[in-house]
């Protein structure tokens, strides 16, 4: 599955004194997308045995976002590698589809935590995202 999209509910709390979205709130938002997504692979989140790890996240704060509201997160895979997987996020508004509130990129990469480093990603998990 090459692209993804999840909605998240905003929460007041989730505001910061500038009354917007606090910016590590969009990181929450990516973070909630990235294991949902893998959830429903029933890829393994905990750091045990091989299982993904986030290598690499970034974003670029477009616009401000502001309580109440629906954020809508949407990942697409760019580029998968021989252990890293590479997705570009946008999130948006439920009630303004289109209008970008914040880009990102998130790189994970399968991890063997036994060893303390990544790992070929297994052939069953390469046939699943590519």
């Amino acid at each position: 599955m090459k692209e993804f999209q999840i909605e998240i509910p905003l929460r007041w709390g989730d505001m910061d004194a500038m009354a917007h979205l606090n910016n590590v709130m969009y990181f929450r938002l990516m973070e909630e997308a990235r294991i949902q997504w893998l959830a429903q692979f029933g890829f393994p989140t905990l750091p045990s045995g091989e299982a993904p790890i986030l290598a690499h996240a970034a974003c670029d704060f477009v616009r401000a976002m502001t309580y109440p509201g629906v954020a809508v997160v949407k990942q697409i895979i760019t580029r998968v590698g021989r252990s890293s997987v590479e997705m570009s996020l946008a999130i948006e508004r439920k009630d303004e589809p289109g209008t970008v509130y914040a880009t990102g990129r998130t790189v994970i990469v399968w991890y063997d935590y036994s060893a303390g480093k990544s790992a070929p990603s297994p052939e069953a998990v390469r046939a699943r995202i590519e």
